[in-house]
């Protein structure tokens, strides 16, 4: 609401009051109305022009003026127990919410890790210069961890805690010791789709320490340069990658497919899906793929420390669960976690002859489907796939994992992923749908 813009409304108020007492004709009255609305129109779509420009660096403003405008907001509950019991109270549907969070956990078996050298690898230099930029760079508007250190504070004082942050930074990395506030953390609730009683529906997202989000920063920095320098780099993976986007996923995954088809082929498209895929990766299991891509030992026994003992509690209109301790998983809203979950599926469907795209969890298996040998070889690979999954304790999610049948005389193949049959997709993939019919 501009200065301009107030003076533009009151101009519409005294040229009303002029109108009702006689003072000016109906016609000027109206012209006076029409500029005030046109002002108004225009300067609500400079505002929300300008909101859309700057999702990227103040997303939260954006959002907010969404949520104002939904004429429904979306809050949880109320919850049905196993038992059919309606849970409506906010702390029994934290406590109740909690309890499923942790029940989709993988049972924690024993770390196996030799970490025999990790004294002779190469220390962590994480200078107060590294430290200082990064704090400068932290967003402002963001929520904070449970050690109630406001990220405005920690951008404001750059300069002055950016030394004694260095010193505990390294100390922390070269030691192994991970503080106990870096490994607890508020789960927040974020609604998917479908309806608010299902459990399955909501997002845990965890509210972990800001401080300890600036390590893993330098962490992710140093993981990835190694990856990129021992050639173990996921080279079909499309989702949390430095120049990957869910574009780049379409367009390389299509360029095929397409090509397939401009060729008369007919094409079969698989689509799969982990079920809680970020909260079940067994976590030494992912230790143990770590310690084979030939990351620096000093970071891999820190993420060891940062792993174990974690614990959790769901937070509900100021209202906080008990909690429950974290035994699988990577946490979703930390720095490491997408990291850590790409380079533990890296050897997901590494043996396929057809092909094969990923993003983050999500899985396009695609091919000729023209005879039944053809049907043979995809049913193959997506046995491959369901062996990987068997043998590091995933599952798929037999409901949301769909075949599209593409091409003039596709004989829609039947297949099974397990001990199901996978069902046609009919919504969901409308955008790669259109991109490949043009």
């Amino acid at each position: 609401m501009s200065k301009h813009l107030r003076e533009v409304i009151k101009k519409k108020q005294k040229a009303y009051k002029e109108w009702k007492m006689g003072g000016i004709s109906k016609e000027s009255y109206l012209i006076v109305v029409r500029t005030c609305r046109d002002k108004v129109r225009k300067n609500k779509s400079h505002v929300e022009l300008d909101l859309a420009k700057g999702i990227k660096t103040n997303s939260k403003r954006f959002y907010s003026h969404i949520n104002k405008k939904k004429t429904k907001k979306e809050e949880v509950g109320p919850q049905n127990t196993e038992d059919g019991v309606e849970v409506k109270d906010n702390i029994s549907m934290a406590q109740y919410l909690n309890k499923y969070f942790a029940s989709v956990f993988n049972e924690e078996l024993s770390d196996n890790g030799r970490m025999t050298n990790v004294n002779e690898d190469m220390e962590v230099d994480i200078t107060t210069s590294e430290v200082e930029a990064k704090l400068e760079q932290l967003n402002g508007t963001k929520s904070g961890g449970l050690d109630n250190l406001h990220i405005r504070i920690l951008k404001e004082l750059a300069l002055e805690i950016a030394s004694p942050l260095a010193r505990i930074f390294n100390q922390s990395v070269n030691s192994g010791f991970v503080l106990y506030d870096w490994r607890i953390a508020n789960i927040v609730l974020s609604l998917k789709k479908g309806k608010k009683s299902d459990l399955g529906n909501y997002r845990p997202v965890s509210l972990t320490s800001v401080v300890c989000k600036v390590l893993e920063k330098f962490l992710k920095e140093k993981v990835v340069k190694d990856i990129e320098v021992n050639g173990n780099w996921d080279k079909i993976q499309h989702g949390f990658t430095k120049g990957r986007s869910c574009q780049t996923n379409l367009i390389s995954f299509f360029e095929t497919v397409t090509d397939f088809l401009d060729k008369g082929n007919a094409v079969d498209l698989i689509y799969l899906d982990f079920n809680k895929a970020f909260d079940t990766v067994p976590q030494g299991e992912l230790l143990a793929k770590l310690e084979n891509m030939g990351i620096n030992m000093k970071i891999e026994r820190w993420i060891r420390n940062w792993l174990k003992g974690r614990l959790q509690r769901v937070t509900l209109k100021g209202e906080l669960s008990d909690w429950k301790e974290v035994t699988s998983g990577v946490p979703q809203g930390s720095v490491l976690g997408p990291i850590l979950f790409n380079l533990f599926i890296t050897d997901l469907g590494t043996k396929g002859r057809n092909v094969l795209i990923k993003f983050a969890d999500d899985t396009k298996l695609g091919g000729i489907a023209n005879t039944e040998k053809d049907q043979d070889i995809i049913q193959e690979d997506l046995e491959d796939l369901v062996n990987w999954s068997n043998s590091n304790r995933m599952k798929f999610n037999s409901e949301k994992c769909k075949i599209m049948h593409l091409g003039i005389n596709n004989k829609n193949f039947c297949y099974k992923l397990g001990m199901h049959y996978l069902e046609v997709t009919e919504e969901g993939r409308t955008s790669e749908y259109w991109l490949i019919t043009g």
